[in-house]
């Protein structure tokens, strides 16, 4: 297959077809789109392809045949019937400060009249917007096609503001409600976001609006599945580990049967031809580190939520449930799911390396504040390598003394032993190590279970002043957490950790080896 090129942040379906890009068709699930409703809504990620599928609708519904030559719409679409498409976007804005929402509100309708040679007699955002669409439709006897980019960007920006951030989404809610008003006069309508707010707060009345985002029928609507990286990217494939590709990008979930990979995270792959966390660093997750931070959630308690679908859902100013910020803005996805009771509960995971990776290094940082993480990082491969223990017991007593007092008083999850574990377990993640923590046995639940190459290593932890079961090693050996490791050529280490919130450092490293 001849080499093409990487639509590396090209959003524009016309410059991809054009120009010789790779694409991945998406027309299958726009058809179905037709057949089941006319009013979508669809929440993804960042960099998920939100804003190039937008774009295929717009080109779709006017008519542009000579753009699907070879896709699956060519054949199955009526081409004779083009129509008004209005696209609305508020990716490029920035809404942080008051007024902004509506001068980049006034300016997009303005260029929307301009462009279709519109004049409205209306003068608010919402009445404009109807006017357009109602005029569009009497003047070419064809009814509107309304798409609606990153409508969410507005309030997210603004949530450090909470007064600004509910002022912008009140102003948007009446701009979003032309979708129901203005139904006699719209074809198809798609709004698009990061996140999913609460149809009372942002869509109220817009009951006509059909939720896609965990419908399993459009799962792979935006991403790219294991058999579009073999049948559409093949010609890249050669020279890279494909499992390694599946274990660093792979693992996003929306019910589904299939998973799917970040666009981004494997075109920054193809060209770069480097392993590295592309999607994690184009954008800081200050604001969720912070609540995390400030809810008490540590690093260890990302690798077990639970959530039912109205959690996962539950988004709105001032009321954002920390299962919700992490599942909506794709550092956790869904990874299994169960039936209690007549209520569907998601089982919540990281979904690949990158973002496990990444994450917990981020949130070490603002754990510790140490600069020296890459450097202590290395070294923790070196000990664990050589199975050096006292040289693992100093390194990390090491770290700990190294840590300001101010930062231990200050930090919202220090003064118990959560804390000290929390250290310790995002040290190995952000290494990328095969960790799983509170794994159950028959006889209760271990802290931490580390893999790594032929050893598997036991972790439990313990404050001296809380301590009531003996020490950490003794609750490891009586409880007999190594029993379901046991297998021919594995090395079983149990290691009991106790910490002083005393001395604030490790007060007891012991280990056995069996």
């Amino acid at each position: 297959m001849q080499r093409l090129k990487l639509p590396i942040g090209i959003q524009t379906f016309r410059e991809i077809r054009e120009e010789g890009h790779y694409y991945v068709d998406k027309t299958p699930h726009i058809l179905r789109l037709m057949e089941g409703g006319k009013h979508y809504f669809l929440s993804r990620p960042r960099r998920f392809g939100k804003s190039l599928l937008l774009d295929t609708l717009k080109e779709l519904f006017e008519g542009s045949r000579e753009l699907f030559t070879g896709l699956h719409a060519e054949n199955c679409w009526n081409w004779d019937a083009r129509h008004p498409v209005l696209r609305i976007s508020f990716g490029s804005g920035n809404f942080r400060m008051a007024g902004e929402l509506e001068a980049r509100t006034e300016e997009m309708l303005g260029a929307l009249e301009e462009d279709h040679g519109v004049d409205v007699r209306y003068t608010t955002a919402a009445g404009r917007l109807a006017g357009i669409v109602e005029e569009l439709h009497r003047r070419t006897d064809k009814r509107t096609v309304l798409l609606i980019d990153e409508y969410d960007k507005p309030i997210l920006d603004a949530l450090d503001d909470p007064d600004l951030a509910r002022a912008n989404r009140d102003y948007l809610r009446g701009l979003y409600a032309v979708v129901k008003d203005s139904d006699a006069h719209i074809r198809f309508s798609l709004i698009t976001g990061v996140s999913k707010f609460s149809k009372v707060s942002l869509f109220s009345g817009l009951n006509n609006l059909k939720d896609i985002t965990l419908d399993a029928r459009y799962a792979t609507i935006c991403g790219y599945t294991e058999g579009d990286l073999d049948a559409v990217f093949a010609p890249e494939l050669p020279g890279l580990d494909r499992e390694r590709i599946r274990e660093w990008y792979n693992g996003y979930r929306w019910l589904g049967a299939e998973k799917v990979y970040n666009p981004f995270d494997i075109l920054l792959l193809f060209d770069t031809r480097r392993f590295r966390a592309h999607w994690f660093e184009t954008g800081t997750p200050a604001f969720l580190l912070q609540t995390l931070l400030q809810r008490r959630v540590g690093p260890m308690e990302l690798e077990r939520m639970v959530a039912t679908e109205e959690l996962v859902s539950r988004f709105d100013v001032g009321d954002i449930a920390t299962e919700a910020l992490l599942f909506q803005t794709g550092y956790l996805t869904i990874v299994g799911q169960r039936e209690r009771h007549g209520r569907v509960r998601y089982e919540l995971g990281f979904p690949n390396r990158e973002v496990r990776e990444s994450l917990n290094g981020s949130l070490l940082r603002h754990l510790t504040r140490d600069g020296r993480q890459e450097a202590n990082a290395d070294r923790l491969c070196e000990v664990l390598e050589n199975r050096d223990f006292d040289g693992l017991r100093a390194l990390f007593h090491a770290f700990f003394a190294g840590i300001p007092y101010e930062w231990y008083t200050n930090n919202a999850i220090a003064g118990y032993e959560g804390y000290y574990a929390a250290v310790f377990y995002a040290y190995f993640a952000s290494l990328g190590l095969d960790i799983s923590v509170e794994d159950s046995t028959n006889h209760g639940r271990l802290d931490m279970a580390l893999r790594f190459e032929r050893d598997v290593y036991l972790f439990e932890f313990k404050v001296v002043e809380q301590a009531g079961e003996g020490t950490a090693l003794a609750q490891l050996v009586d409880r007999g957490y190594a029993d379901k490791y046991r297998a021919p050529l594995v090395g079983i280490h149990l290691v009991g950790v106790e910490f002083s919130s005393e001395t604030r450092n490790i007060a007891a490293f012991d280990v056995q080896s069996l």
